[in-house]
């Protein structure tokens, strides 16, 4: 543009460019006797008109085109980079491989010269015993100390931990953090504990966490129920199993038989376990099993509020303290007032544990009706049986449920 405004004398000469002409010479007709005599008309305006040069064109074609040379030239220097890396694979895998190697080694020699990480014990017995151990990744990023854990698990005497307690008090972090210490220990580094003795595991499954796959038509209840299945179908004795709040996805009896059949399963097989519940029920399976024991997440109540000490300790706890945790997110003060009431109610008008308590598949199934009310169904069931609902008039319908009530109320 400034080369043409300086061979044709026209100030206000302007090149531009649209999708229909392409690039294009614009002078206004004040000016049009000064147009040099290459110029080729293209476009007539109101108050200007629209020129071309041989010069523009060759311009135009070098601007459009770079783009396309640009990519060919890109595509021929990819295919070159790829040619010379599959030339030198076989060097790049080992470099890899001697790079990763080097990695892992100084991680693994960091963790090693870190005075609260110990060398662990590996045998092949099945006790597996952590002394004051820690989770290698949350106490990383903790501002306060960690609050270290003991682990005692073996085939024998402690090979299903039932663990209740608090929401937020840490079980979940715990049961993930025996996992991961042991994984550490059979790979060959030193763990976060003061000590520890790890039997050695074959496998270790997990059932933590809710989430589902709508791709496959899952429901997060499906999901929780096939990982299960995997567990209890592929498990051996040397295996260590991670569970944390099985039976949750569905309704509350669903899920505690549920929870409370998978648990005597794992106790009858002992295989090592940790079990994180909020279904206090199944603390009564350590009256029923030898192997089985319960510890319980501590928590402190202090002025109408609850300190998390994520201390393991041994029993079973009877709260979740989950309407103090709804307190905690912001439930508003009215919902969190009713649903004490209505805990207090159900606590009041039936103990479901007491119910189960005493209850294994090896014993006679325990009536949830008391002697009395048993007797009362029988007589009801037999009478039921003898009406032929078809030949009852209307009449005769009413008199027999006047007739049921009355023996109810006796």
């Amino acid at each position: 543009q400034s080369q043409e405004i300086k061979r044709s004398g026209i100030s206000s000469l302007k090149i531009g460019f649209n999708k229909v002409f392409g690039y294009y010479i614009e002078i206004t007709k004040a000016n049009l006797n000064s147009v040099p005599d290459n110029y080729i008309r293209k476009q007539t305006l109101v108050n200007a008109e629209r020129f071309i040069t041989p010069e523009l064109k060759d311009f135009e074609e070098s601007i459009l085109t770079s783009e396309e040379k640009i990519l060919k030239i890109e595509s021929e220097i990819v295919a070159r980079l790829q040619q010379k890396i599959l030339d030198s694979s076989l060097n790049l895998h080992r470099i890899c491989q001697q790079l990763a190697t080097i990695d892992t080694l100084s991680a693994l020699s960091l963790l090693a010269s870190n005075p609260s990480y110990c060398q662990p014990e590996i045998t092949e017995a099945s006790t597996l015993k952590i002394y004051s151990g820690r989770h290698p990744v949350v106490e990383t990023h903790l501002s306060d100390t960690f609050v270290a854990n003991d682990t005692t698990l073996d085939c024998q005497n402690n090979h299903l931990l039932i663990i209740t307690g608090p929401n937020m008090a840490g079980k979940s972090t715990y049961i993930r953090q025996v996992a991961l210490l042991v994984i550490l220990a059979q790979i060959g580094s030193f763990i976060p504990a003061e000590k520890a003795t790890i039997g050695i595991v074959d496998k270790i499954f997990t059932r933590i966490g809710a989430s589902d796959d709508i791709s496959k038509g899952q429901s997060t209840f499906m999901v929780e129920m096939s990982e299960t299945a995997e567990i209890i179908n592929n498990a051996t004795k040397d295996s260590l199993l991670i569970l944390d709040e099985i039976g949750r996805g569905t309704s509350t009896f669903d899920g505690l038989s549920l929870a409370w059949a998978i648990a005597e399963d794992l106790a009858e097989k002992k295989v090592r376990s940790l079990f994180a519940t909020h279904f206090h029920e199944l603390t009564a399976l350590a009256d029923a099993y030898s192997g089985v024991k319960n510890y319980n997440v501590s928590v402190k109540e202090w002025r109408d509020e609850i300190i998390f000490l994520h201390k393991i300790i041994p029993g079973g706890s009877d709260d979740s303290y989950g309407i103090y945790v709804a307190k905690l997110a912001g439930i508003p003060q009215s919902v969190l007032h009713r649903s004490k009431e209505i805990l207090t109610e159900l606590e009041i008008n039936g103990n479901l544990k007491e119910k189960i308590k005493k209850t294994n598949k090896n014993e006679k199934q325990l009536s949830l009706f008391t002697a009395n009310d048993s007797r009362l169904y029988e007589e009801f069931k037999k009478d039921l049986d003898a009406i032929d609902i078809n030949a009852l008039t209307p009449l005769e319908a009413l008199n027999v449920l006047s007739q049921f009530k009355a023996k109810r109320d006796k």
